[in-house]
């Protein structure tokens, strides 16, 4: 690219592709030849996709999750004194689930512009080819580590309605639908997208009964990086999700009758049914 058009002094967020290296922008392209720094968080794999689309960047520098608050003070001082700064992380947008937040905030704590230069997304590629239908999602990304920890977090997400979402690794999968199987139960929908926009790419759609099996029938199926999409709690009939999520949570906090009395205050739910509810639930546990 010659004769790249010059920039107004800002950060530039911008998307990069998620494996396919033709899922850039044309805009992406332009703001990474005109930038006067390109701020990677690998400048390895950064090199790689600038020298595919012929870009010559002016300067490289490399901003992670260990140098990220130093990298910002001196990458505003650049933009202060009129530069040009664009901020790509190895895949995807920056700052979701990613580095760059801390850059962002950086930047616009100094009173100084941040422009959004949006593009390929693992999140909303696997969405779209999810099949599932509800009208909202939430994206949690990365879930903890340990298996305790992701219980906890799954528990809390379980009377919501939405499309659930999130990124795991190739060595946690297996363990992490297994969990998910045993917080949500096996009549729920899980759709496996693997491997997004590569070579490989693999979007497997099944119930997180039999979630499992599959992952384990193919080694190959384990390799790569996943979006793991679960359907929403579906409502039961005279309870609202969000009513037996609220009845659930403080059941495991308090002795029954006042779980109830608590939970009929705060939904104006019909005693009884909640009563007859909470029952059930200290029967299933």
């Amino acid at each position: 690219m010659e004769h790249p058009q010059k920039l107004e002094p800002a950060l530039y967020v911008v998307a990069t592709p998620i494996g396919n290296l033709r899922d850039i922008t044309l805009r992406a392209l332009d703001v990474l030849a005109g930038a006067d720094v390109v701020a990677a968080e690998d400048t390895r794999n950064t090199s790689h996709l600038l020298k595919h689309h012929g870009i010559h960047a002016k300067q490289l520098m490399a901003v992670h999750q260990h140098n990220e608050r130093g990298a910002a003070e001196k990458l505003v001082a650049r933009i202060r004194a009129g530069d040009s700064v664009a901020f790509v992380s190895d895949a995807g947008t920056p700052a979701v689930s990613d580095p760059g937040a801390l850059l962002v905030e950086a930047v616009i704590a100094a009173g100084l512009r941040v422009i959004p230069i949006p593009g390929a997304s693992a999140v909303v590629a696997a969405l779209s080819a999810s099949g599932l239908n509800e009208p909202h999602f939430l994206f949690y990304g990365f879930l903890p580590n340990k298996s305790a920890a992701r219980r906890t977090v799954m528990q809390a997400l379980i009377g919501h309605p939405y499309t659930l979402v999130f990124y795991e690794a190739p060595h946690r999968i297996v363990e992490c639908v297994a969990d998910l199987h045993a917080v949500l139960g096996g009549a729920r929908r899980i759709v496996l997208a693997r491997e997004v926009t590569k070579l490989f790419e693999t979007i497997h759609a099944c119930t997180l009964a039999d979630a499992e099996s599959w992952l384990e029938s193919d080694a190959n199926q384990q390799r790569g990086e996943f979006v793991v999409l679960v359907s929403g709690a579906q409502p039961e009939e005279g309870l609202s999700a969000e009513t037996l999520n609220t009845l659930k949570l403080l059941l495991e906090e308090l002795p029954l009758k006042q779980a109830v009395q608590l939970a009929t205050k705060i939904t104006g739910e019909n005693r009884s049914e909640l009563y007859q509810r909470a029952l059930q639930m200290k029967d299933a546990d």
